[in-house]
């Protein structure tokens, strides 16, 4: 004879939205049989059959311990303070996705013992939904309208409609509601307008648009032509720019070439000093070399005149000198050293 029962059995499954807050029933009633203590437990069965049960709240000698369960600790709680009033119904706030699972009630008065499990699945609203439109709108071609939401439990399902015009689908759109695509075949102008996508589950809908414009086709050899064009124009701009740089460059550099050249195959001129000095010079040694029998020509050598560039001439352009009775020169001022010339006597001796 059972003398404990629990009277919450009418609903063993909740769908809820993350974020909401659920009850989980388990009421129950006691017998003037039952004279143990009272204990209530909740525990989480995992999925995985292998693995232990894990408890995460409890009500034992008129104390509540909801220490064991550190993913709920501070968000889970019996809905009656006082359990003892036959009311040990659990409340889970701010749900989360991870808190899925099967939930079991145990309730103990000895000698009565009883349970209930409840299936909890938590659900995720769509959202971030986005709406983006594929293919070329032009006149004639396919388009296809996509929606897609970042979030969101499944199934999704997605829903297409037409928020201005005449606000209803063209008669050549086609809808996968699962894909969230709309295919608009053979695109007209009349397409054109804004678009609205509603992305919906159990327990919630997210929505997004987007502006369709069909145009003409687009002279696309026009385009190419010009695009050709201007790529010409501006390698010729480009080589032009390049030419004159290399010019200037050029020009610089022959600037800088004559400017810092020297010529070393053209001797420099002599000075009327040195040329003397040379000439000078050369008789002074051909004087200290000559015999008396050769010496008769160059006592004739007139030393009147200063040597010149004029000796440097080529030897049809240099002058002739008349001989003349002029005195000799000074050597001494010319640097140079006497010398006895010999002379011959009219008997033909040497004096």
């Amino acid at each position: 004879t059972r003398s404990l029962s629990i009277t919450s059995l009418d609903q063993s499954m909740f769908e809820k939205a993350q974020g909401e807050k659920v009850t989980l029933p388990c009421t129950f009633v006691l017998s003037e049989e039952d004279e143990g203590p009272l204990d209530i437990e909740w525990v989480l069965i995992p999925a995985d059959n292998q693995k232990k049960e894990q408890i995460i709240i409890m009500y034992a000698v008129d104390r509540i311990y909801n220490h064991y369960y550190a993913a709920m600790t501070e968000r889970m709680q019996f809905t009656n303070p006082d359990p003892r009033s036959g009311d040990g119904s659990l409340d889970i706030l701010n749900l989360k996705s991870a808190d899925t699972g099967t939930y079991q009630c145990k309730v103990k008065k000895a000698p009565g013992v009883q349970s209930q499990k409840i299936q909890l699945t938590v659900l995720v609203r769509p959202a971030r939904t986005k709406c983006s439109i594929e293919g070329s709108q032009e006149i004639g071609k396919d388009v296809i309208l996509k929606c897609a939401s970042q979030e969101g439990s499944p199934l999704l399902s997605y829903d297409w409609r037409r928020v201005s015009g005449t606000q209803e689908l063209p008669a050549t759109s086609m809808l996968n509601k699962n894909t969230g695509e709309l295919l608009l075949k053979n695109a007209s102008q009349d397409y054109s307008g804004t678009y609205s996508c509603v992305a919906s589950n159990r327990v919630g809908t997210d929505e997004c648009s987007v502006e369709l414009n069909v145009t003409p086709p687009i002279n696309t050899a026009g385009i190419i032509a010009g695009a050709i064009i201007g790529t010409l124009l501006g390698l010729s701009v480009l080589a032009f720019l390049v030419f004159c740089y290399c010019k200037k460059q050029r020009e610089k550099k022959y600037e800088k070439e004559v400017h810092h050249d020297i010529r070393e195959d053209v001797p420099p001129p002599k000075s009327r000093s040195s040329t003397a000095r040379s000439y000078i010079g050369s008789n002074r040694s051909s004087l200290g070399s000559m015999s008396p029998s050769n010496m008769e020509g160059y006592t004739k050598t007139p030393y009147s005149q200063v040597p010149s560039e004029d000796f440097e001439r080529a030897p049809g352009q240099n002058p002739t000198f008349a001989p003349s009775k002029v005195a000799a020169p000074n050597l001494s001022r010319m640097g140079a050293v006497p010398v006895m010339i010999p002379a011959q006597s009219k008997d033909g001796s040497i004096v």
